[in-house]
């Protein structure tokens, strides 16, 4: 049976993506990856958002990483991977999102910054983030990831 989402999509045209920045947050020295939670649902997903005027795409993505997840460091001005995935809007629609990953290698972690009170943030190997993620395309980026060092 054809999902209702989907039967609207057929009879409407799918709107194309919104592009967003994500931060892939590592740990340069152990290769782990930091996770938050998201304010909605409380899954675990990476610091991502829209792009912002003034700022490249990956600036962006830093910009994100210091709001959500209190991070400083050094981002990588090429990608690591897109994926997608369909943010819900208060009409209860869903809107598909593309996200451009950049790594963000950490050199600091704040206790206060602007989200600190509405997320949860914690280090992962990246084998133990794939299952932690909802977004299969997410999922993949992760897997590509050189395991952690000890």
């Amino acid at each position: 049976m054809i999902s209702l989402r989907r039967s609207l999509r057929l009879l409407l045209g799918k709107r194309p993506s919104s592009l967003q920045v994500g931060a892939l947050c590592l740990d340069p020295e152990t290769g782990r990856v930091l996770l938050i939670t998201s304010r909605g649902t409380g899954r675990w997903v990476i610091p991502k958002g829209w792009p912002m005027e003034g700022h490249s795409l990956p600036g962006a993505a830093a910009r994100e990483a210091w709001e959500e997840a209190g991070v400083e460091g050094r981002v990588v001005h090429e990608e690591i991977g897109r994926y997608a995935y369909d943010k819900e809007q208060d009409s209860g629609f869903s809107v598909p999102v593309e996200v451009a990953v950049f790594p963000l290698h950490v050199e600091k972690l704040k206790k206060t910054f602007p989200e600190s009170e509405e997320r949860e943030r914690r280090w992962f190997t990246p084998a133990e983030a794939v299952p932690m993620v909802a977004e299969s395309g997410l999922k993949r980026i992760l897997r590509g990831l050189p395991p952690a060092r000890e």
